[in-house]
């Protein structure tokens, strides 16, 4: 008899649960992209360890027990950290407050949202599924505290400091380039106090769900573009603020990882917002594929905010740079 048939189910289960945990690039990313469907909804692969344990509680199996401090392990070195991590604001003020938000392009009420952004009193406001109204009352609505704003196609970017060197930045997939309506990337300086920053405002394509698998050519393709406009860009810090329609882990967006981490001159860290917050769908979060990415920063605190008339909810984070 083959050593494995005389392993218990679930112990055997247990190695695999582990195995994927510790390296979700074990699954490829064939048609129907299961390895970055995996590593979308990675976090909550723990959810087997209490059923597997409640099963050798019922069975009274050591064996299985045992066998459950892998994935035990190898949850908690992937996402320990995460729940580790302080939400109350840290002692010192944050070089960067930033807010991003898909907003919806069926937003009712778009000033409403508005005022609901700005009640986190950050420096910068990052929006995606703009509409001309939405423009509108983003503008009028926030005139007094942020009189600096750039909007291109459905993204926009409101900040407290002045913002210079406004350009588009060109995602659009390949399959989309005859659309002249498809503007979905901006590209601005602000000139914060500690120095200027450049921040990008993206929205990536949506992701597809179906029979066929999980739907992420488009993504991918318009994350290399993002990469490519990442990596040439000159200054060495960068804040970039999003729908990018995955999760920080999601191999879709390696090339927006591997732009953040280095730069023309030298190589310098990239920090991914820490903790969970996830923001997607608003009714029952459970990824977030709305992100706030630094180059040469520290990421010091993330958090969501209350949710508005979107299917994604706000997020917010403290970066400090280097």
């Amino acid at each position: 008899m083959p050593v494995l048939a005389r392993v218990p189910a679930p112990v055997l289960l247990s190695a695999l649960l582990a195995a994927l945990l510790a390296r979700p690039s074990l699954v490829p990313n064939t048609p129907g992209r299961p390895g970055s469907l995996l590593e979308t909804f990675l976090p909550w692969l723990g959810l087997a360890v209490p059923l597997l344990l409640a099963l050798a509680l019922r069975r009274r199996s050591a064996a299985i027990a045992l066998a459950l401090l892998l994935p035990t392990a190898a949850w908690l070195g992937q996402f320990g950290g995460h729940l580790a991590h302080p939400t109350a604001p840290t002692t010192a003020r944050p070089a960067l407050t930033t807010v991003q938000h898909n907003i919806s392009d069926e937003n009712p009420d778009p000033s409403r949202t508005a005022k609901a952004l700005a009640a986190a009193r950050p420096s910068l406001i990052a929006v995606e599924e703009l509409t001309p109204t939405a423009i509108t009352a983003f503008t009028a609505t926030l005139a007094a505290d942020y009189p600096h704003h750039a909007t291109h196609g459905t993204v926009g970017l409101w900040s407290t400091y002045p913002l210079t060197d406004v350009r588009p930045v060109d995602i659009k997939p390949p399959a989309l380039a005859g659309d002249p309506h498809w503007n979905r990337g901006l590209r601005a300086t602000a000139a914060t106090p500690g120095g200027p920053v450049a921040v990008y405002v993206v929205h990536l394509p949506s992701l597809r769900l179906g029979a066929s698998g999980f739907g992420s050519a488009r993504r991918d393709e318009s994350a290399v573009l993002l990469g490519a406009a990442l990596a040439a860009e000159p200054a060495d810090r960068v804040v970039l603020l999003g729908d990018l329609n995955g999760t920080a882990d999601d191999r879709g967006l390696a090339p927006v990882r591997t732009a953040l981490a280095a730069t023309a001159a030298s190589a310098t860290r990239t920090t991914t917002a820490p903790g969970f917050a996830f923001t997607w769908p608003a009714a029952f979060p459970l990824a977030r594929i709305d992100q706030i990415l630094a180059r040469s920063g520290t990421v010091t605190r993330v958090r969501t905010l209350p949710s508005t008339p979107s299917d994604h909810l706000p997020l917010s984070a403290d970066i400090r740079f280097d």
